[in-house]
């Protein structure tokens, strides 16, 4: 009997991956460039199951039923592209290869493109949930060539997390890179909602003098209420850990923040399309200036800075910051959903944004309750334009907003960073504004270089130029003589 599906790469994803197609009866076949890889995981956690190994990309091949599927988990970039090309030769028109990394989506439009032209087809998807959700049910988020789509959906669908409905977090994304998309705003968000989730810990351990205890209850709680969430909750158990000496873990790790740019190919695409995804790209930044530990610890004792307490009642102060944890968390992901729906329309993806909400409700690393509510909004109205504006979200938004501008101007009074939070406040404040000082802003623009401004009491389209110094030019919407 031949395997339903081949699985290269052995790191703990890849084997996880693996284990879970087992489970669920698909026969799969393992390999890795280095042998002895392959032999420690079929005589260890392979050991009793159906799996079996190849030794060498041709016997891979040999080994599954056609057409075949062919799964790399292995990094993303440079050693995709080996695979594809030593794959090729071996494989028969129909053959599917499938992307499960982390990579940058016009990598996938290039590869679905160029197999297309050779007769194999190519899937890039996403895969959430880490080590855990690639055992027991990941989140799953394939794009690519729609013809392969049906010969992985079982597979994809059966091993996926599921809702409390029993609805598979995995479906189709769209074509070409739409799955690598996804994946990467999805990282964007969950960038930004760790970095709130800093934010709030710093505000009630050095703002409100908070033991950790105190602040892993406080998680505790806040994960019965609309918080509720995998992050959340995964904080919660971070503030109760004790190292040996019983001290709280947390306070021991370096205070530097690592990344692998997908928050950065985030903030970088939406620089790109003009979408203004402040949270997220904030929370890039705050990565990056964590890296800066010793100018910082220079910079403190320079500037003599000194750590200011938060008077007040203390749970008036956790409330309100539960409220601006909330408002802000739903702006991160409205400025994600923005993103997709303008980089669907700039590639004719045609995404399903309800769709999305429930790839995201189980197995990834951003699952929170609330995703069941976007759905709901996208289910209600699919063009929606921005998630603040569905009834639901609006109320949250709304009811928090004096509690989010609390805690906004108590951490800018007495110094506690907080910018992914008060950025998304600020652009709430931007977006609900039907005149900004933009206007200002084109008459230098034109000031300096006749970049020329439209007018609100002409037709949009046309454009106007003013000398303003009376030793300027003249010019049109095209042109300009100086």
């Amino acid at each position: 009997m031949k395997g339903d599906i081949g699985v290269i790469g052995l790191a703990v994803m890849g084997q996880n991956l693996i284990l879970n197609m087992n489970d669920h009866g698909y026969k799969v076949v393992a390999h890795n460039r280095t042998a002895e890889k392959v032999d420690e995981f079929l005589q260890g956690p392979a050991k009793g199951t159906d799996i079996v190994g190849a030794y060498s990309l041709q016997e891979l091949v040999d080994k599954l039923e056609s057409p075949r599927k062919i799964m790399l988990m292995v990094r993303a970039g440079d050693v995709v592209d080996s695979f594809i090309d030593k794959l090729v030769p071996l494989l028969d028109k129909g053959d599917i290869i499938i992307d499960g990394g982390n990579t940058n989506f016009p990598d996938t439009n290039r590869r679905v493109a160029a197999l297309k032209e050779k007769g194999i087809h190519f899937i890039g998807s996403g895969v959430s949930g880490g080590e855990e959700g690639a055992r027991f049910g990941p989140s799953i988020m394939p794009g690519g060539s729609p013809e392969a789509w049906p010969f992985v959906k079982p597979i994809f669908q059966a091993i996926s997390a599921k809702t409390e409905n029993n609805e598979p977090c995995c479906d189709w994304v769209g074509n070409d890179g739409a799955g690598h998309f996804v994946k990467m705003v999805h990282n964007g968000i969950e960038y930004g909602d760790m970095q709130l989730i800093t934010e709030a810990y710093q505000f009630m351990k050095d703002g409100l003098g908070m033991t950790h205890d105190e602040m892993q209850s406080v998680f505790i709680e806040w994960n019965k209420t609309e918080l509720n969430s995998y992050l959340v909750e995964i904080t919660s158990d971070i503030l109760g850990y004790k190292d040996t000496d019983g001290e709280p873990l947390v306070e021991k790790i370096l205070d530097t923040a690592g990344q692998k740019g997908t928050g950065k190919w985030t903030g970088i695409n939406a620089l790109d399309m003009g979408i203004p995804l402040t949270l997220i790209t904030e929370s890039v930044f705050a990565r990056c200036l964590s890296s800066l530990k010793d100018q910082r610890v220079e910079a403190e004792e320079l500037f003599g800075k000194k750590k200011s307490i938060v008077e007040g009642d203390k749970q008036v102060w956790i409330e309100a910051l539960r409220q601006a944890l909330l408002a802000s968390k739903i702006i991160s992901y409205a400025q994600g959903f923005m993103l997709m729906r303008e980089a669907s329309n700039e590639n004719g993806w045609d995404l399903n944004y309800g769709n999305v909400a429930l790839m995201w409700r189980g197995g990834c690393i951003i699952r929170s309750a609330f995703l069941s509510n976007i759905r709901d909004a996208y289910d209600i109205d699919p063009e929606l334009s921005f998630l603040g504006s569905d009834s639901y979200f609006k109320g949250i938004l709304e009811n928090s907003m004096s509690a989010w501008r609390k805690v906004a101007a108590k951490s800018m009074e007495v110094g506690i960073p907080m910018p992914s939070m008060t950025s998304a406040l600020t652009f709430l404040d931007g977006y609900t504004t039907a005149r900004l000082p933009a206007n200002l802003l084109q008459a230098q623009r034109d000031y300096f270089g006749a970049h020329t401004y439209e007018r609100v009491d002409k037709p949009k389209g046309e454009f106007f130029h003013t000398n303003w110094t009376g030793k300027g030019g003249d010019v049109s919407s095209t042109t300009y003589n100086s």
